[in-house]
């Protein structure tokens, strides 16, 4: 068993903003392979299906970001799972847009979600890190910058692509192919000059 942990924070105002990139990973994985219905337990909304042939826990904690450990603790320690099973998908400053990067253990780079999450599990889980870039405007704060909605064009561009290629291959994922889910994605997602625009990009 495996568990796919979305980041981000919960409510209607929040919905679309690049701090939320991991709830809506998630969200299309759960659409686009038949997952139940999310239903509430304790801290999180989790819904349960199998990817191949694993069967996975997606879940989106409700503690809001800063207080991500916890629900992920709860979960992980209910069902007996190891660190190493867990997987969160979460927005990266410090990767362009259409990027994503997946690797176990390491720092939490600034990043509150993972900094409680380290807090309470430790540092050797996955990390599937989905690039949204730095504001091109020096005036723009970054933790401003996190709480802005996706435009409409990112939603329908490389944002769209990007969650639609990370449900498509995430049977790599559970397969441990992470370099193969890399690859693909960078290929099915790859942003072109326009998506670029408004951000710093590496």
């Amino acid at each position: 068993m495996l568990v796919f942990v979305g980041l981000g924070n919960p409510g209607p105002d929040y919905a679309f903003q690049r701090h939320n990139a991991g709830f809506m990973a998630v969200d299309r994985i759960a659409d686009q392979h038949g997952f139940s219905p999310w239903k509430k337990k304790n801290l999180s909304l989790m819904s349960e299906g199998r990817i191949g042939t694993e069967k996975v826990i997606l879940l989106k904690p409700q503690s809001f970001m800063n207080k991500s450990g916890l629900p992920v603790a709860e979960c992980i320690k209910f069902y007996k799972i190891e660190p190493a099973s867990v997987f969160v998908f979460h927005d990266e400053l410090d990767l362009g847009v259409g990027r994503i990067k997946v690797k176990i253990g390491g720092g939490h780079g600034g990043h509150n979600g993972l900094r409680d999450i380290d807090r309470h599990l430790g540092q050797d889980y996955w990390r599937v890190r989905i690039g949204i870039g730095r504001p091109q405007m020096p005036a723009m704060d970054v933790r401003n910058w996190v709480l802005t909605d996706f435009s409409t064009d990112e939603q329908s561009g490389w944002l769209g692509r990007m969650l639609g290629a990370i449900a498509d291959e995430a049977e790599r994922l559970v397969d441990g192919d992470d370099g193969g889910f890399m690859s693909r994605v960078a290929y099915l997602a790859a942003p072109d000059s326009k998506d670029n625009q408004g951000h710093k990009t590496k």
